[in-house]
């Protein structure tokens, strides 16, 4: 089982952290977040019931292109592209190049896992 890690962080905090990282003053563990919003509001525009109902598709069909998981998903092919690119800007899925340029999602994880500090 693959385990992606969440995390809530506010835009101060993240660019203190990439900007430790880059020093080298931090080196992030292997349990900590690799993906990072900004606030739950964020997170819940990008993870909405609609988005994990998508996301359980393409785990479960692994379509061939978008065309395919237009006509599986029933959602017009430009939204859709709209989503899978802003899911693929925040390392939630990875969109493959196939056969004739034909692009195809593609999840790395089978399990999200939500850090939010206090």
């Amino acid at each position: 089982m693959t385990t992606l890690r969440i995390g809530i962080a506010s835009y101060e905090q993240m660019k203190a952290r990439t900007m430790a990282i880059a020093r080298g003053e931090l080196r992030p563990g292997p349990d900590e977040p690799k993906v990072w919003f900004t606030s739950m509001d964020s997170l819940a525009k990008v993870l909405s019931e609609d988005n994990r109902t998508l996301l359980r598709q393409i785990a479960a069909t692994r379509p061939a292109s978008l065309d395919e998981l237009a006509k599986e998903s029933g959602r017009k092919k430009s939204n859709l592209s709209r989503t899978l690119k802003t899911m693929a800007g925040y390392g939630l899925i990875e969109l493959d190049r196939g056969e004739r340029g034909r692009i195809s999602p593609r999840l790395t994880f089978d399990r999200l896992v939500l850090e939010i500090g206090v």
